[in-house]
């Protein structure tokens, strides 16, 4: 069973789990547990590396991921670098989502409140 492993700080959209299942042939989704997620959405910025960080992540990744499942990976970028790499030494498939970006202006109170509509393109591999 092909799985996808969520390493991102969102939920998936409706448009991103058809599409992961139209294209790669998903039929699983994993999740982190609150712990990982976490690691995973609150790297410290003053860290030299990442490197010792991410072992948490890392082991997961081992214990989970079988050969040619997917990874989605967005976040910090090193985070994100290092982690692609990782997912492709252990035969997995890192990706991560493309999107459009739509800007609505509307006046309110005689203010300008800009408003980003994000709509699901694509996953595109590493």
């Amino acid at each position: 069973m092909k799985k996808m492993i969520l390493l991102f700080s969102h939920k998936l959209t409706e448009e991103q789990i058809a599409d992961s299942k139209a294209s790669f042939g998903v039929e699983e989704f994993v999740v982190l547990d609150t712990d990982l997620q976490t690691i995973w959405s609150n790297i410290p910025a003053n860290l030299e590396s990442v490197v010792e960080y991410l072992q948490p992540v890392r082991d997961f990744l081992i214990e989970q991921m079988e050969e040619d499942d997917m990874v989605l990976v967005q976040g910090d970028f090193g985070a994100t670098c290092a982690i692609a790499s990782f997912v492709k030494s252990l035969g997995g498939v890192a990706v991560y989502a493309t999107t459009k970006r739509d800007v609505v202006e509307r006046e309110i109170d005689g203010k300008i409140v800009k408003t980003s509509v994000f709509e699901h393109v694509r996953f595109r591999k590493f």
